[in-house]
Formats: structure tokens, C-alpha cells, sequence
């Protein structure tokens, strides 16, 4: 068993790491402030390959995995601008769409999303359904060839920087009258599609959104996969979703520690640099080995599910985003702590990533939801909920 990356692997990091250094902690703060966007940064991403890397070659793809795309996503956060989007455009949709679309589906959507110039989000999180996914209400029905969507979604990413939201619906079956989980490409723009931003505490260019379906119709080819298909299909997305949002929260995290490295190496008092003392060192080194703990779990998740093994991607990615989350918020809290007072100003950066990187531990599945997942699925106890 090799734990080091590949070659391949390294070089995309390298490269990565590069384009977010020219961008930055500046950039994303000025964006932040001024209340726009990255696109800059999404279009040069785009084109350099680094989007796409997980989309299949004939789709204009890397043809790499989802392993490839997180170590994009985890080297941007770590240069401090990381990209939200990333987690729900080229991850979730482009995952679900290489596996499920058809061909035509294929070819309209992979070859753009691949290279930024198309965005698609995901919607499937409701205000009464919560973390109980058999409670979404949001329903498609047929009519005629078409079909009609009605519902509503909440805390739905970027719907305002998308050109289309692949939503998580529910049909009836007709042999059993039972609903089950549909997928359908709804363009933001289509007549019945309303949206309404949500105010959130956290800073950050990509917005959070309340959707609406009046009564939507689309055209048969809106839905993706077999209607039958239920949640293999949605979990071909949340898997990836899971191991990105692992990703996301350890590039934070690393922005986090080296920052406070740093400033312990060169903030002297008492005569000497405060990292000589353990209240300050035994903390930081503590919070190395807890992130390296997360970042092999991500990469044997992300490697678990490109092997194709979805029952043990499954388990796999519920643990890497545990640990990485967890770690996270230990990580930036304790680089408050070493900076001080400093910690709390713009000027050093850290302050403002604790409510970010709080998010981390509840979304996209919350903490308890994953305990309860390991405990009833790995551990074999008795389902709580």
C-alpha cells in the first residue's frame, strides 16, 4: 500500500496552489466586501482544467476522479480563496450526470460545466424535511410528455451564479402510489422558478437561497437517470458532495495553521518566540496530526468511490467529512488563540474564518446525522431516528 500521491496528483497540486496564490486572501476578502463575485478566478480555473478534472476526456474533462477535483478545492482554500461552487457544479452534477445522464445530457452539460463557462447547482435540502430526505414534499408529475415541478428548496448555493439547479424531487409511482427520489435539470430562468436570497452570518461571494416551483414544466429530457433508479442515483452525487465539503474544510484549515505557525515563530515576547513555549507549540502540533488524520481519510474516501465501490464510498465519506470538519474548527479555533488579540482583526486574517468553518460541521449532513450513520451502518446498533 503507497500513501503518497501520485505524480500526477502532486503536479496538479503544485499548479493549483500557484493560480490561488495569485489570487489569494486579498482577492477573496475584496470580493467579499464589495459583495461580488470570483468569477475571475472560476474563469481561469475553468480554462486551465482544473474544474474539470474529474469529467470524462470525451466530455472535455481530465478524466481523473473525484480524489483529483478535491485536491483542487483543498489547495484553493489552503491559498485562501476557496470555491463553494466547486462542491455542488463540477462534484455533484457533473458526478451524477457522467453516471446517470444520457448521451445527449452528456454532451450538453459536462463539456461546460468542465470548463466554468456553465454553472449548475444542486438543490435538495427543505424547510420541513431537514436532514430526512424521505420527507422532501418537492414533486415532479407527468404531463403529457413534460414535466411539471412544484415545491421548494432552502439554503441552496450560488442559485444567483447558475445557469441551471439540479433538483432532488419525487415522483409517484404508479404500481405502488409510493414517492421516490427524481432528479431534474431546472433552468433558473424558467417561467415558475422564483428564488429569494437568505441573510447569512458568514461572509463569503457565494450567496445562500430560497427556491420556488410554481408549477415548473420541463421537457422529458429535464429528468436525469431512470425514474426508477431512486437513491443510487442521488447518492452517485452525495458521496462526492461529502468528500469535497471534507476538502473544503481542509484547505481552511491549513490556511489556518499556517498562519498561526507563523506568527508563533515570529511574535516574541518575554524574550523569545512565543512557539518556543508548549502552551503554544504542543496545541499547533496537535493540530497538525489531527489534519494529516483527516486528510488520509479524505483521500482514501475520495479513492474508495473512484474505485467504484459506492457501498463503502458511502461510509468512507461520511467519515473523511466528520474528521475534516471536526478538525477544522479545532484548527482555526486554536489559531485565534495562538494569535491572540490579533486573531480578532482583518489584518491577520484567521478572525473571520471561524464562522466559515463552523459551517463545516453541519452542512451538507450535519455531525449527528454522520454518528448516527457510522453507529447503525458500521457499528451495527439499532437506527435511533
Amino acid at each position: 500500500m503507497d500513501f503518497r500521491e501520485s505524480e500526477e496528483r502532486q503536479a496538479l497540486r503544485e499548479a493549483v496552489a500557484a493560480l490561488g496564490a495569485k489570487y489569494g486572501v486579498p482577492y477573496m476578502r475584496e470580493k467579499t466586501r464589495a459583495g461580488e463575485k470570483t468569477h475571475e478566478l472560476w474563469a481561469e480555473a475553468g480554462q486551465l482544467g482544473y474544474l474539470g478534472v474529474n469529467i470524462p476526456t470525451e466530455h472535455g474533462g481530465g478524466g481523473g476522479g473525484i480524489g483529483d477535483l478535491a485536491a483542487v478545492c483543498e489547495e484553493l482554500g489552503a491559498a485562501g480563496c476557496p470555491l463553494l461552487l466547486m462542491v455542488v457544479s463540477p462534484a455533484i452534477c457533473g458526478s451524477i450526470i457522467s453516471r446517470y445522464g444520457t448521451d445527449d445530457q452528456r454532451k450538453r452539460w459536462l463539456p461546460p460545466i468542465a470548463d466554468g463557462s456553465y454553472t449548475m447547482v444542486f438543490a435538495i435540502t427543505e424547510p420541513d424535511a431537514g436532514s430526512n430526505a424521505h420527507l422532501i414534499a418537492t414533486t415532479g408529475r407527468r404531463d403529457g410528455s413534460d414535466w411539471v415541478l412544484r415545491g421548494q428548496k432552502v439554503f441552496i448555493s450560488g442559485v444567483d451564479e447558475a445557469q441551471s439547479v439540479l433538483v432532488v424531487a419525487r415522483t409517484e409511482d404508479a404500481r405502488t402510489g409510493k414517492l421516490k427520489p427524481a432528479l431534474y435539470v431546472v433552468p433558473t430562468d424558467a417561467p415558475g422558478v422564483t428564488y429569494q436570497q437568505i441573510e447569512m452570518e458568514i461572509a463569503s461571494p457565494e450567496k445562500q437561497f430560497q427556491l420556488f416551483f410554481d408549477d415548473v414544466r420541463l421537457p422529458a429530457d429535464a429528468l436525469v437517470g431512470d425514474e426508477d433508479a431512486g437513491l443510487l442515483q442521488l447518492f452517485a452525487g452525495l458521496n462526492p458532495e461529502r468528500i469535497m465539503a471534507a476538502a473544503f474544510a481542509l484547505g481552511i484549515a491549513r490556511l489556518a495553521l499556517d498562519k498561526a505557525v507563523d506568527y508563533a515563530k515570529t511574535r516574541t515576547v518575554f524574550k523569545q518566540p512565543i512557539g518556543a513555549h508548549q502552551a503554544i507549540a504542543h496545541p499547533l502540533a496537535q493540530c497538525k496530526i489531527e489534519l494529516e488524520q483527516a486528510k488520509l481519510m479524505t483521500q482514501k474516501a475520495a479513492w474508495v468511490y473512484d474505485s467504484g465501490d459506492d457501498m463503502a464510498a458511502g461510509e468512507a465519506a461520511n467519515m473523511a467529512k466528520y474528521a475534516a470538519g471536526e478538525a477544522a474548527v479545532r484548527i482555526v479555533d486554536q489559531a485565534v488563540q495562538t494569535h491572540g488579540g490579533n486573531g480578532l482583526t482583518a489584518e491577520y486574517g484567521v478572525g473571520g474564518l471561524l464562522a466559515a468553518v463552523r459551517a463545516t460541521r453541519i452542512a451538507p449532513v450535519s455531525r449527528e446525522m454522520i454518528l448516527n450513520f457510522v453507529a447503525m451502518h458500521t457499528l451495527g446498533l439499532p437506527k435511533s431516528y
